[in-house]
Formats: structure tokens, C-alpha cells, sequence
């Protein structure tokens, strides 16, 4: 993955979030050589996505707690589906339970949307894409669920594409001055992009030939005007008030993106459980 990313890291943050300096009630009440088995069982159907980072969860509270995946990242499961199995000390178990689910649940939740909205355009050509709104901290983890439910990745973040916004524009000027600005300094080998409002702006950014143009908070059919005007020179990135009830119909226009981001801003997590076998 590009950019900073340390999984081991981001659970190391979160086990010591809420273990702390030890999980109070299993430290007092179970004793150290108690064994358990358990099970992670989905409790209403969705996509799996996170089992890599739920395994580093009780890795890190204890090299002897083996989890076992029945299934991988993207399989589609329904109530009662066993995602995993997990066997070691009872302490370690029950102390990694809920940090493990929230890795999974939310990945998982993301990936169940971003199926969704696959399905929604399927055989149109479109590609659904994430965005940079993410929890701060969990972008890669959220990006990673984004391919898991069989969308693709926008840019990581600020640093590995140009993406010229309407405030940048406004700040430069003109959508060419801000291009010209972008291509003659240290970063013209990224990709770039251009966000359009109108179709004055298509006309003028097409000419000037971005890798992409993105096209926000259009309409249906101003997308497709848009799309016609530009025909072909330049693929479109369509974003702002996409839904499952109109992600179809934007596709229809002959965008090549779909950006959503509601996949990752207003993800409703998966219902998972750990049951003790």
C-alpha cells in the first residue's frame, strides 16, 4: 500500500486504547492456564473484509492464541456464516474480543457497501471509487475494505495525485493557470485531475488535456451532456450526492469513475459476534 502504513502499529494503538494496562474483569476472574475456543460468527449477511488485522489483534496479546480464517477478505456471508476460529488462553481471547470485532465490523460494513454499489453498475463500465473521507488514522485499513467489496482506490491522500479543486482554481485564477502552475513545478509527474462545475469549465480543462476530470455535484443529464462534450479525449470522474438509487444512472452516462463517499464517512458496520464453542 502507498503511504505510511504499519497494521501492526494501528492495533497496537487500539489495544492500548482499551486494554490498557490489562483487562480488568478476565485478569480477575479467569485463571491463567484457562483454555477456550470461539468463533466469529456474522449475525446478519454482508462482505467479510478485515481478518488479517482481527489475527494481529490476538497475535499481539498472545503468540499462543491461533486463529484459524474459514473464510478471506471479500467473501460474501449470511447470519450464522463462521468467519473465523480462535483457540488459546481464555484471558487473551476474551481481552482481544471486542477490539478484533471493531476492526472487522467496520471493515466489513464498508465492504458490504461498496458490493452494493459494484452490483448497482455492474456491466456498465463504471468503476466505484473511495475518497479521503476516512477516520483519521484508519485510511489504509478503510481503503483496504474499499477493494474488499470489489471497489478500487482514489488517491491515498494528498501527496501521490493533483487534484485541482474549485478553491484551488478560484485561489489561481483560471482552471489553465492553475494546470500551467501544476506542470511546471515539482510535482507535474503526478497524475493530475481537474474538478469542473460547469460546462464552460469541461470546455476549457479538456483542451488542456488532465489525466482526468472529475465532475461534482452534477446532475444526471449535465453528466451526460458533459461526457458527450468531451467525448472520449479525457476520462470522467463522477462525485457528489451519489447513491444506490442513482449510481446507475450516472454510469449510464459513460463516466469511467464513480466516487463515493459515503462508502467510508457513513459506514454502518456488520453485525458480528464472538461465540464461545
Amino acid at each position: 500500500m502507498a503511504g505510511n502504513f504499519d497494521m501492526a502499529q494501528i492495533v497496537r494503538q487500539a489495544l492500548a486504547e482499551d486494554v490498557g494496562s490489562g483487562d480488568a474483569t478476565s485478569l480477575s476472574t479467569l485463571t491463567s492456564d484457562l483454555q477456550l475456543r470461539a468463533a466469529i460468527v456474522a449475525k446478519a449477511p454482508g462482505v467479510i473484509a478485515g481478518i488479517a488485522v482481527a489475527s494481529e489483534v490476538f497475535a499481539q496479546l498472545d503468540a499462543a492464541v491461533v486463529v484459524q480464517p474459514l473464510l478471506s477478505d471479500g467473501s460474501a456471508v449470511e447470519a450464522g456464516s463462521r468467519i473465523a476460529e480462535i483457540s488459546g488462553p481464555a484471558v487473551a481471547v476474551l481481552a482481544g474480543e471486542r477490539t478484533a470485532l471493531n476492526f472487522l465490523q467496520r471493515m466489513s460494513g464498508i465492504a458490504t457497501l461498496t458490493r452494493a454499489y459494484v452490483d448497482r453498475v455492474q456491466g456498465m463500465g463504471a468503476v466505484i471509487l473511495d475518497t479521503r473521507k476516512t477516520v483519521p488514522g484508519l485510511r489504509m485499513l478503510d481503503k483496504e475494505a474499499v477493494r474488499a467489496g470489489g471497489g478500487q482506490n482514489h488517491r491515498m491522500g494528498l501527496f501521490d495525485m493533483v487534484l485541482i479543486k474549485d478553491n484551488h482554481i478560484d485561489a489561481c485564477g483560471s482552471i489553465a493557470k492553475a494546470i500551467a502552475r501544476v506542470r511546471s513545478g515539482k510535482y507535474a509527474a503526478l497524475p493530475l485531475e481537474v474538478e469542473c462545475r460547469t460546462e464552460a469549465d469541461v470546455q476549457e480543462a479538456v483542451a488542456l488535456t488532465p489525466d482526468r476530470i472529475l465532475l461534482d455535484n452534477m446532475t444526471v443529464d449535465q453528466v451526460r451532456q458533459c461526457v458527450a462534450l468531451v467525448a472520449g479525449r479525457v476520462p470522467i470522474e463522477v462525485s457528489g450526492n451519489v447513491s444506490l438509487d442513482n449510481v446507475r444512472a450516472y454510469a449510464e452516462t459513460g463516466a469511467t469513475w464513480i466516487s463515493v463517499g459515503a462508502l467510508t464517512h457513513s459506514v454502518r458496520a456488520l453485525d458480528l459476534s464472538l461465540q464461545v464453542m
